[in-house]
């Protein structure tokens, strides 16, 4: 057995300090969504009469409901639009030989670089006149259009890795080159398509601006845009706020939870190809 020593003392108190450093966000927020709206006491402060009548107010007057549907269709619909491009764009970029690959990747890696605030108004005159605004394909569209690079970027990087005989076998055995990519391919890539999955997932959850852009004015809201309706230009029912906050990261967590063991394995393999 090994011993206890001064050295695992240590490590134990630095992780116990840097969980407590992560948790107390999470403390202020869930203190502050209980408080009444007359209790001006210190954030830090537990509250002493808490109630739960701030989540039952901004479900109703945010309309929280239809805001976490249109949230996980967007997150859900757009998640998987990427994965099926990015991959089958990768698959050739990290297989074929010569110069043609090696622009196309750059092409792709330059969409990292390009801040995406640039292209905001024309994306913006785009969508109208598409007849795209107030609607959540806007959105789908948008998300895929911005993720695709990051995701071809991680997947030519973990197909690089891996070895081509599994399709050569597949080859012989009669497979095509659609065919071995469905069949031999896409299988191997689930590390690297948890770590496209969870990154991607957090990012168009969160995403705030896009909504508020292309959703502007229409009935169809996400969360993040039905959270701030409770902050106004003189006054801010912040007990409300950060009651919807909490409300928004419940099916986050949830999702978590149920599928912890494969997010991090996916993660921590992604990384690791």
């Amino acid at each position: 057995m090994k011993r206890y020593t001064a050295r695992t003392a240590l490590l134990e108190a630095v992780m116990i300090l840097a969980g407590l450093v992560f948790a107390f966000p999470i403390y202020i927020l869930v203190n502050l969504s209980v408080r009444g709206a007359d209790d001006a006491s210190s954030p830090v402060a537990p509250t002493l009469s808490p109630t739960l009548a701030n989540y039952a107010e901004a479900w109703r007057a945010a309309g929280l409901a239809s805001a976490l549907v249109n949230s996980m269709a967007v997150t859900v619909l757009s998640v998987v639009v990427i994965i099926i491009a990015s991959a089958m764009a990768a698959y050739p970029l990290a297989r074929a030989t010569g110069r043609w690959p090696r622009w196309a990747f750059l092409l792709f890696a330059i969409g990292l670089l390009l801040p995406a605030q640039l292209g905001m108004i024309p994306l913006y005159q785009s969508m109208r006149d598409l007849g795209l605004l107030g609607s959540v394909w806007s959105l789908v569209l948008f998300y895929c259009g911005l993720q695709i690079p990051f995701s071809v970027f991680l997947y030519t990087g973990f197909l690089r890795a891996v070895p081509a005989e599994y399709e050569d076998a597949a080859a012989v055995d009669g497979c095509g080159p659609v065919r071995a990519f469905f069949s031999v391919v896409l299988p191997l890539l689930r590390p690297v398509t948890g770590t496209v999955a969870v990154l991607n997932a957090i990012f168009i959850w969160n995403d705030f601006l896009t909504p508020l852009l292309y959703l502007s004015g229409s009935s169809q809201q996400t969360v993040p845009v039905a959270v701030f309706q409770f902050v106004g230009q003189y006054v801010a029912n912040w007990h409300l706020v950060f009651a919807g906050l909490v409300i928004s990261i419940i099916p986050i967590l949830v999702a978590y939870f149920l599928m912890q063991k494969r997010i991090i394995r996916g993660f921590a393999g992604g990384l690791k190809g």
